[in-house]
């Protein structure tokens, strides 16, 4: 039996009471107060370069390693460029006709060391890729995704390897695009059709090259390909000199910033990478005496100091990024560190050199690697061909002292504008047996100063200055400075 009238306006009235309650605080809480908090504009990125991995990092303990640990697992996302393939050489594993150089391979578990490190997302498109085709490039993506690591840059299509991927975080929901302009052809993704499956691999970046070369030279060269000289590839311009421009594939640009404006509707915070290892042709290190040594003298064996340049197709691509709504941009490929630029209040960090560069202790190496080396290709063991490769040569990278050091760098945003920039520079072990090299410490004293100044050098052209507080690199951003005005630190 219901009941009476004076009842139900009891019952009535209570319930507006409760619910006014509820109603009440949403009503009076102030904007900040009642908004979801992961969109506020702040966030923390950490960016490292490559990654070839094949031991564990999880037993060391050093205090110059775990610092590193700290300050990328203290950061909202770190980010870095996956350049292994993670596998246990199945059935669905086979070596391709060529590869990166080294064939990449290390075992599934190591995805769980990136985790313990901080490394949140990763980007997958580079020239080692298909080092072990579909089945390795598979493989590496579910050990990465079992790991929690998210990935982008490769696919089981073309569109696959251009998405996004996304990471949901309390700073906000972050996208990662990761392109490669350095690549075999095989390894490149293909488009779909309605009848046709698209082709698994990464996704590319191309860039378009012109030789300006001497008058004389160029009408040498078109008279012989007129003769039906073969070999002769490339497109070539007459001009004052010789010189090296590149240009980014229209078709290839136009999909990719169509993909970050995407993501830019998608997500809080979009970041683009790109594996380049393309340098700047004839264009060299700004502030060097025509006699010193490369690379300002820094090192004791001299380098290319060319491929410390970025290619102007990098440059025109990562402006194009940022212009179509990235947040930060940053490349690595070159494995030598490159400078840094802030376009558009962005940054763009042209390349990092390397964070992990263990590519001398995979455990297997295919028949074509060996007989490349003039090393016994039925009979050698992997050590054979890692000694046979540092021959011919002439010592390799690990003889070389500037393949050696990288940079973390530490990007804070305050209210959406980018702060401040942290700069901590690395050494992975020159000089050290190979069960030992190839790890990173966070570096000091001489070896600090070292990278700093060269990073420094490197990111002058662009505008860019870098402040040294002890062993660390600091670049004020446009919202330190607009917030207290001098530009000092907080």
């Amino acid at each position: 039996m219901r009941g009476s009238t004076s009842a139900r306006i009891g019952i009535q009235a209570g319930h507006a009471l409760r619910l006014s309650f509820l109603i009440l605080p949403l009503l009076t809480a102030s904007p900040a107060e009642a908004q979801h908090r992961d969109g506020e504009g702040d966030i923390t990125m950490a960016m490292v370069g490559d990654l070839i991995i094949t031991r564990a990092l999880m037993p060391y303990d050093e205090p110059e390693f775990l610092k590193l640990r700290d300050l990328i697992g203290g950061s909202t996302v770190g980010f870095g460029n996956m350049e292994m393939l993670l596998h246990e050489y199945g059935p669905d594993i086979i070596p391709s006709a060529q590869s990166g150089g080294t064939y990449m391979a290390g075992h599934p578990d190591l995805a769980r060391d990136l985790a313990w490190m901080g490394l949140d997302m990763l980007g997958l498109a580079n020239n080692h890729t298909m080092d072990w085709g579909a089945g390795g490039m598979r493989s590496t993506q579910r050990a990465l995704a079992a790991a929690g690591i998210k990935v982008a840059g490769s696919g089981e299509n073309l569109a696959l390897a251009r998405a996004p991927a996304y990471m949901e975080t309390m700073d906000g929901r972050v996208a990662l695009i990761a392109v490669s302009s350095s690549f075999s052809e095989h390894m490149r993704a293909g488009h779909q059709r309605p009848d046709l499956r698209g082709r698994p691999g990464l996704a590319p970046m191309r860039f378009e090259t012109t030789y300006v070369v001497p008058g004389d030279v160029y009408e040498s060269l078109e008279e012989a390909r007129a003769q039906g000289v073969g070999g002769i590839q490339g497109n070539f311009e007459s001009g004052d000199g010789y010189r090296t421009i590149t240009t980014p594939h229209q078709g290839d640009l136009q999909e990719l910033l169509a993909t970050v404006r995407d993501a830019r509707r998608q997500a809080n915070w979009v970041v683009v990478t790109s594996h380049t290892h393309q340098g700047g042709g004839n264009n060299y290190i700004p502030g060097r005496a025509g006699d010193e040594p490369g690379c300002l003298g820094l090192y004791q064996d001299d380098c290319n100091e060319s491929s410390y340049v970025p290619a102007d197709a990098l440059v025109t691509f990562a402006r194009a990024a940022i212009d179509a709504g990235a947040d930060a941009f940053y490349a690595h490929g070159p494995h030598v560190l490159r400078g840094i630029e802030i376009y558009q209040e962005k940054p763009i960090f042209y390349s990092l050199d390397d964070f992990l560069f263990q590519n001398e202790t995979p455990p297997f190496q295919p028949w074509d690697n060996y007989a490349r080396y003039d090393v016994d290709a039925f009979r050698g063991l992997p050590s054979d061909f890692y000694d046979g490769r540092e021959v011919a040569s002439g010592g390799g990278r690990p003889a070389a002292d500037y393949w050696w050091d990288g940079v973390v760098a530490l990007s804070e945003f305050r209210e959406g504008e980018l702060y401040e920039i942290r700069l901590v520079p690395t050494v992975l072990g020159y000089g050290l047996p190979r069960p030992q090299r190839g790890r990173p410490v966070a570096a000091s004293g001489e070896d600090a100063q070292r990278i700093l100044t060269l990073l420094a050098a490197l990111s002058e052209p662009f505008g860019t200055s870098i402040e040294v507080v002890g062993d660390e690199g600091v670049i004020r951003g446009p919202g330190a400075v607009r917030t207290d005005g001098s530009g000092s630190r907080r």
